[in-house]
């Protein structure tokens, strides 16, 4: 009887425990979400269509001179003659220093009295060899003694031009590195001459615009010092690599003028026109996800999110040229994707 009383007992305890969990599960699942199967997700769409892809993209870039050199003298001595101010315009074969030469103008006089012993030296030779008075070597010696003694005044006489500096285009001096009186060596930095008659406006041009650009293209260009002033560029140089960045260096040569002079260093920049002929499927850009080479948007089909992979071409600042994937009168999701899985229920907005 008492066996009896005990497994009752266990059998009521067991049975009032499972009792206890399925109420439990049951409280579970009435609190876990279950979504319905009919809510659809609110989303903003747009329509897809023929549009103008025509950009103006503007690049900014700063104006380096068109030449710039440090002069610096073949020869050394002191600086005689320094007839140069920093400012001044300086022409071509303008002089910009004069070195002492005296010393070598010396040697110069005494190496062509020199060489007229030896011609003297060659006249009498040549008079005691027809008589058999000497013999003809002495005649080869002293030809020989005067080329040399030639050679050595030709190389005094070249010393003694590289003591005159000229100028070897017109331009500005920007910078004096020495006074008059000074001695220099060969080599020494005396002065620069920067030229900007013309100056070169180098941009940098993202990867997806460079084609825009091509040698000789006549472009105009802008600065801030003259906002209402437009200069006649032209494309002289465009880099065959880009930085890390995919940036690519583009060289526009402008004239100087004298009504609006430009200085090396102002900033400048050119408006390219990126014309796309006739009109392209487009849409904004706010309905592509994913990566440039791997494109991918929502289309709206039967109150469906369909997701579809594209292919982009040309942009601008608000829309995406679609080449491929999509059609003209698609309705595309522009708002809202990051709840949307392919064929879920969406209401348009």
């Amino acid at each position: 009887m008492k066996r009896l009383l005990i497994f009752v007992a266990v059998i009521a305890v067991l049975g009032l425990t499972a009792a206890k969990l399925l109420t439990n599960k049951e409280n579970t699942e009435a609190k876990i979400y279950k979504p319905d199967p009919n809510l659809r997700v609110g989303v903003r769409t747009a329509v897809a269509e023929l549009r103008n892809m025509s950009q103006e993209n503007k690049f900014l870039g700063s104006f380096s001179p068109n030449r710039k050199i440090e002069i610096r003298p073949q020869a050394g001595g002191e600086i005689v003659r320094l007839p140069i101010t920093e400012g001044q315009h300086i022409g071509t074969g303008q002089l910009v220093a004069k070195l002492d030469d005296d010393q070598l103008r010396f040697q110069v006089e005494a190496l062509q009295v020199t060489l007229e012993g030896h011609q003297n030296d060659l006249r009498r030779f040549e008079v005691l060899v027809k008589g058999d008075a000497v013999p003809a070597v002495n005649i080869e010696r002293t030809k020989l003694s005067i080329r040399s003694t030639q050679a050595q005044i030709k190389q005094l006489n070249k010393q003694i031009a590289n003591t005159t500096i000229s100028a070897p285009f017109s331009g500005i001096i920007t910078s004096k590195m020495v006074e008059k009186g000074s001695v220099v060596s060969i080599g020494t930095p005396m002065a620069e001459i920067t030229d900007i008659s013309s100056l070169k406006l180098v941009v940098n041009v993202p990867e997806k615009a460079i084609h825009q650009f091509r040698m000789g293209q006549s472009i105009p260009v802008q600065t801030e010092v003259y906002p209402d002033a437009k200069f006649p560029g032209k494309v002289t140089m465009i880099s065959a690599e880009g930085d890390e960045a995919h940036n690519y260096p583009v060289e526009i040569t402008v004239p100087n003028t004298t009504d609006n002079p430009l200085k090396a260093g102002m900033y400048g920049s050119i408006a390219n026109l990126n014309e796309v002929k006739g009109q392209s499927l487009a849409v904004p850009r706010q309905a592509i996800m994913g990566s440039a080479k791997e494109p991918q948007l929502y289309v709206v089909e039967n109150g469906k999110a369909v997701l579809k992979n594209v292919s982009i071409g040309n942009s601008t600042n608000e829309y995406y040229e679609i080449t491929k994937g999509l059609k003209a009168g698609d309705r595309v999701v522009t708002s809202g994707q990051i709840n949307l899985q392919n064929g879920t229920l969406v209401s348009a907005q």
